[in-house]
């Protein structure tokens, strides 16, 4: 078995196959980006399926895409990934559906350090809940760690071009949204 991975070839070096095993990679997907993209990506070097689960809270959620709109994006994007990435929506909290869809890993993506401090106590919050959920930080690649959804919502809405940040099949939805907000009263 050929490694992912770029790693220096050592006397006797036998890359590890992915475990058996499911991972959540939960986040609003508002819309989804490339750096999210990368993410999932990459997981799935490490693990044979990830749910990508798009969050949401119906009580409070300001959202220009529906959580539905978000998982047919997902759906979109990683369709050549066939069964390996699988895209749902969820509220609530997201250690009990990492257990719900008997995933044992949750993914949680780092920009940058800001990130490391809420994501910890998170982490820490959910060993708490469920100890048996083990969650695992990837660093996003250095081309999309300034890329979030807000920033990318916010420079489209003022007209900006975020080609290259978002998947091309998000693009066009993406622009078209922009361009509804702007023209409502």
């Amino acid at each position: 078995m050929e490694c992912p991975l770029r790693v220096r070839a050592r006397p006797g070096y036998k890359p590890v196959p992915p475990m058996s095993t499911s991972a959540v990679y939960p986040g609003s997907f508002d819309p989804i980006t490339n750096g999210h993209v990368d993410i999932v990506r990459r997981s799935l070097q490490v693990f044979d399926r990830v749910i990508v689960g798009v969050a949401f809270n119906p009580n409070k959620d300001s959202s220009w895409f529906t959580p539905e709109e978000r998982v047919g994006m997902i759906q979109d994007t990683f369709r050549r990934e066939g069964k390996r990435v699988v895209a749902d929506a969820f509220s609530g909290l997201t250690v009990d559906y990492a257990a719900e869809k008997g995933a044992t890993v949750i993914i949680r993506g780092l920009r940058a350090a800001g990130d490391f401090e809420y994501e910890f106590q998170m982490t820490m919050m959910n060993r708490h809940l469920k100890p048996q959920v083990e969650t695992i930080f990837m660093m996003t690649s250095e081309s999309h760690f300034y890329t979030s959804s807000r920033l990318v919502k916010e420079v489209v809405s003022l007209g900006g071009d975020v080609a290259g940040l978002v998947p091309d099949s998000v693009l066009s939805r993406l622009k078209e949204r922009a361009e509804r907000f702007r023209s409502q009263p």
